[in-house]
């Protein structure tokens, strides 16, 4: 039986397309963008230097071009989330228990660096009188951003726990918006003691931004789950997928990479997901600042 050439022309058209259905290639757009922000824990110009080689090494591992836009405080990071005007984040774990809730649980984390499994705060003074947290009583005090995890919502907690409330106990309590910030509140003598997270301290006094003869550490807060990188939930899964693999494959022993992870102060990255900040949920329900 002979086929008709219009006939045979449409049935190959037909197995064209059923093969193009059954073999799906992850495909992009080329004018395709990964919109990136983060929260402004440190000064702008910070966040975009600590970014520029990882965004590089996002953009070669995807094939898509990263933009990445500093916003103004932690609520814009998750509000731009929730609106679809970024798709991959870093957040601190009180910032991403937000974009849960603001995202109706769609946001998904995809992975922490090591360091955030047991992430610390550090209090510090410039005040010889003050060498415990009972001593902060009728002294005055900077957190970082209300929002920050590690600067407000965990050390507050911890706070409340030691049986401080910094509203009734302390003589004033200030928002400095950052941790470099409040470093530079208490050695400026704005606050006679202030508390912001351990990897920006280290950070600080490795690049001798400040003194610690002068400026010293007086309690740390106890381990806690922090930072991640969060995408929205309606993301391409291909391109999550790729994403979670291109931060588990940086490697310290590869020069390039050992570049990047120095910059995000990061060991290594590993897997998280949601369960592991139900504490901090917990945390700001205890502290008041969620309902």
């Amino acid at each position: 039986m002979s086929i008709s050439t219009p006939r045979r022309l449409a049935l190959k058209g037909a197995l064209a397309c059923a093969l193009a259905s059954a073999v799906s290639f992850p495909a992009f757009a080329e004018d395709a963008v990964l919109r990136v922000s983060a929260i402004p824990d440190e000064a702008p110009t910070e966040l975009q230097r600590k970014f520029a080689p990882l965004g590089k090494y996002l953009e070669a591992q995807t094939g898509i071009k990263v933009v990445f836009t500093p916003v103004s405080d932690y609520a814009a990071v998750v509000e731009s989330l929730a609106s679809k005007k970024i798709d991959l984040a870093w957040l601190g774990g009180f910032t991403f228990i937000q974009a849960k809730i603001r995202t109706n649980g769609t946001a998904i984390p995809i992975v922490q660096r090591e360091e955030d499994a047991r992430f610390t705060s550090r209090f510090i003074t410039a005040d010889a009188s003050i060498k415990a947290l009972s001593d902060l009583k009728g002294k005055t005090f900077a957190f970082g951003a209300p929002s920050s995890t590690s600067g407000s919502l965990m050390p507050r907690f911890f706070l409340l726990q030691a049986g401080l409330n910094p509203e009734k106990d302390f003589k004033n309590v200030a928002f400095s918006g950052a941790h470099d910030a409040t470093v530079a509140f208490v050695a400026a003598g704005k606050a006679d003691a202030g508390v912001l997270n351990a990897s920006v301290w280290d950070k600080l006094v490795e690049q001798k931004k400040v003194d610690p003869d002068k400026v010293r550490v007086f309690a740390t807060t106890p381990p806690y789950f922090d930072y991640n990188w969060t995408v929205r939930g309606d993301l391409d899964p291909v391109l999550i997928r790729k994403l979670t693999d291109a931060f588990l494959k940086l490697d310290p022993a590869n020069p390039e990479h050992k570049e990047i992870l120095a910059l995000q102060r990061a060991a290594k990255f590993i897997p998280t997901k949601k369960e592991n900040y139900d504490g901090i949920e917990k945390a700001a329900h205890a502290a008041g600042l969620l309902k």
